[in-house]
């Protein structure tokens, strides 16, 4: 089959791989689309380094077409969509419910082969079946969404709450989805991309700004979200927040960004300071969602490339052209 292999730090190449086979209680999904998000460039930098090479995509949905000799619950030719994650059940963390922040955490598409293929194999637990009205492609979207679902779960439910969510990238954009569906008096982007800004506008975002200094907020906001993983948006993102509220690091930063705190101000204003890793308990939940329509997938997929140009399509992402860019096969 043809796939994408992240060679080695920085080398990406589309080439033929053997076919995968499903063990006894996993299935091949013949994968209908795979998008790409921060964490591929991670991989692509080398900060997963002794997990290559490897075949990237953790975010694709397909149809089944082989199941493994203990699978009852899913046959051939069921459409699913895919969380990646993969966790031992049996370390600390796990045993306290807490299987995202897994000691031998491992994924699809990170530390073994993923979507970015004709083929992919899942286990048959990590597979939700699509309901029909649900386009295949279109539920490669369940995989972030389920990440931002995560995220609000980390948060206290507030109504009314005032809310600043940094970058209006697909994750930056599903933030806001959530928060309006989630009660919030306002919410306002920034991001230095005016295209993004126009999409977030057309989502029906409070307010809009390339910066918070823009923005008449003398109390701060409530909730402040940084969506980029950029340390400068971050440093600025931790001085935006209000008396009593909260900052959530959502977006993907890399391994030496640095910010600044003031201890005595987190004391004294009780502001939290929080995170938010992954996939727990939620992928299902974003399937439900999903499937309502909380998102538009016309709006958050910007690019639908082949899967030979899955360089090009690093590229884009890369340089923060468009939306969500898929690859299909």
């Amino acid at each position: 089959m043809r796939a994408a292999v992240i060679t080695a730090p920085g080398k990406v190449e589309v080439t033929t791989v053997e076919d995968p086979t499903p063990g006894r209680r996993e299935v091949v999904v013949r994968v209908a689309a795979c998008g790409l998000c921060g964490t591929d460039l991670h991989i692509l930098q080398g900060e997963f380094a002794p997990t290559l090479p490897v075949v990237p995509g953790h975010e694709f949905a397909g149809e089944v077409a082989a199941v493994g000799t203990d699978v009852t619950e899913l046959a051939v030719g069921d459409r699913v969509a895919v969380d990646p994650s993969l966790y031992c059940h049996e370390c600390h963390y796990c045993r306290l419910g807490r299987s995202n922040l897994c000691e031998r955490w491992a994924a699809i598409g990170v530390t073994v082969a993923g979507g970015a293929a004709e083929y992919a194999v899942a286990p048959v637990a990590n597979c939700v079946r699509l309901p029909e009205h649900v386009r295949t492609e279109d539920a490669a979207l369940i995989e972030p969404l389920s990440c931002a679902v995560r995220g609000y779960d980390v948060l206290r439910s507030q109504l009314g709450a005032h809310v600043l969510i940094y970058g209006s990238g697909t994750m930056g954009l599903m933030m806001l989805q959530l928060a309006k569906r989630t009660g919030a008096a306002s919410v306002d982007v920034l991001d230095i991309n005016p295209e993004r800004l126009t999409t977030a506008r057309t989502l029906g975002v409070s307010r809009t700004a390339a910066s918070a200094d823009e923005l008449d907020e003398p109390r701060g906001w409530d909730l402040v979200v940084d969506a980029t993983g950029n340390a400068v948006a971050i440093q600025d993102g931790l001085g935006r927040v209000g008396k009593g509220g909260t900052f959530l690091q959502f977006g993907v930063a890399d391994y030496a960004a640095r910010a600044v705190i003031e201890p005595y101000r987190i004391y004294n204003q009780e502001i939290t300071i929080t995170g938010s890793m992954a996939v727990l308990h939620s992928f299902e939940r974003a399937a439900d969602l999903f499937a309502q329509g909380v998102l538009d997938p016309e709006v958050f997929i910007s690019d639908r490339l082949s899967l030979d140009r899955y360089p090009e399509a690093l590229d884009r992402f890369a340089a923060g052209s468009g939306r969500k860019i898929q690859v299909r096969p």
